[in-house]
């Protein structure tokens, strides 16, 4: 994927401290792009910046996606510095076992529907009046989840703000269409990160992040409207979705669950 002539692809990734997001930046950074990292730890994006191609020419926004009102500040100085973004990437997310009758897991739902998928809104809100005016690449990114389509046992709060995620997204796209905005969804698997590591069971077809962040980027340059990463899972994910609901409870009603914690 290109830019206009003469100039860089401008690529804004939210969550890019660590994990998804630090492999996507580093895919771009490759490319050429010139990029707007946002997290929440200051010296883990300096650290990443540093580590990449052209490192004095991309920008570091040390902000929680949460506070809105930061996280627009930082669009707009990105989009005035740049003059606007061809590719925004919300990837910003937390994972955590969660209960419904637990004490304090009404708030653990609220915190994590907060950073996966309020803050995904926040994230592309600021960016789409430039991109309305403006032409070629222009995509809205939202990462979601394979454990967005359907709920597994103590994961409720995960799988549903990732099934948020991919419902939203499919809005906004109907939304912005019309104007030549792509908005692409994509659902990771299993992608060997920090948070994935906290998991204590098997995860089939495990993925390094760099392998996800280039097949990511391809599904972004097409303007692939969602595509589940790696395929294998996206085949796996399909046929569960298919199972009556008996046989899907007969199966996974006995899975092991996710640890209670918030994972950054």
């Amino acid at each position: 994927m290109t830019a206009a002539r003469g100039r860089r692809l401008r690529v804004f990734v939210t969550g890019a401290s660590s994990g998804i997001g630090a492999a996507l930046a580093r895919e771009y950074a490759a490319r050429g792009a010139v990029l707007g990292l946002l997290g929440r730890r200051p010296d883990a994006l300096r650290e990443l910046a540093a580590a990449l191609p052209a490192p004095n020419d991309h920008h570091i926004y040390a902000v929680d996606v949460t506070d809105h009102t930061a996280l627009a500040r930082a669009a707009a100085d990105f989009i005035a510095r740049e003059g606007g973004a061809d590719i925004v990437i919300a990837s910003a997310g937390v994972s955590a076992g969660t209960l419904t009758e637990r004490p304090g897991d009404v708030s653990q739902f609220a915190e994590i529907f907060a950073i996966n998928v309020t803050a995904t809104v926040a994230t592309f809100a600021p960016f789409i009046a430039t991109m309305k005016q403006g032409t070629g690449t222009r995509r809205l990114v939202a990462i979601g989840s394979v454990a967005g389509i359907r709920g597994m046992k103590g994961a409720g709060a995960y799988c549903a703000s990732k099934s948020a995620v991919h419902t939203y997204a499919e809005s906004l796209r109907l939304e912005l269409q019309p104007h030549g905005i792509r908005v692409v969804t994509i659902a990771p698997g299993y992608i060997d990160t920090p948070m994935t590591r906290l998991n204590r069971f098997p995860m089939p077809f495990l993925m390094p992040a760099d392998r996800f962040a280039a097949a990511a980027a391809r599904a972004i340059d097409a303007g692939r409207s969602y595509r589940v990463i790696p395929w294998p899972m996206g085949v796996a994910a399909k046929l569960l979705r298919l199972l009556p609901n008996v046989l899907f409870d007969a199966l996974f009603v006995h899975a092991p669950q996710k640890a209670g914690k918030v994972a950054p």
